[in-house]
């Protein structure tokens, strides 16, 4: 099964594609999807939308797995959260590829066992799970691949959530 986990984000958007099997986790691709801060908000949304499509189109995922939302203080960067991660929502429907939602707490309990574990406890994780793979340079991208890491292999494609 290939699967694109993705941790959404305005500024910065992790993307993850695995390839899992029920005795092996592979790592195809990784990125960090930026956009120009001198863009206007749209053209910013309209970026993240047409390089989540390429990744989409190259690496023909059978799932999308995608980390919920969960709320800060900040409501501005919360909000632009929400909207990218509505992006994602639309591109991986317009190609009509099964979404999981997965909260941070479900995604670190998957990995390590423990809800509230630490950046750096997913971090090895993933290193451990992946074993050889080249470890990816930013945190959106390990987030991305924890997300992906958490979908099981035998969840049945027309679930949109993990319950």
């Amino acid at each position: 099964m290939i699967i694109l986990g993705i941790d959404p984000g305005f500024d910065k958007m992790g993307c993850a594609v695995l390839n899992k099997t029920n005795n092996k986790d592979e790592l195809v691709y990784s990125t960090c999807i930026t956009t120009s801060r001198k863009d206007n908000y749209e053209k910013r949304l309209l970026t993240l939308g047409e390089k989540l499509k390429k990744i989409i189109s190259k690496y023909k995922p059978n799932v999308v797995v995608v980390e919920k939302l969960f709320f800060t203080t900040n409501q501005k960067t919360a909000i632009r959260v929400a909207e990218a991660r509505g992006v994602v929502l639309y591109v991986a429907a317009l190609s009509n590829i099964p979404i999981i939602e997965f909260t941070p707490l479900e995604i670190k309990m998957a990995l390590t066992g423990y809800g509230r574990a630490d950046k750096g406890q997913v971090k090895k994780m993933v290193q451990i799970i992946l074993k050889d793979a080249q470890m990816p340079k930013t945190d959106d991208e390990i987030d991305a691949i924890a997300a992906a890491l958490a979908c099981p292999v035998k969840r049945p494609p027309h679930l949109s959530t993990p319950r």
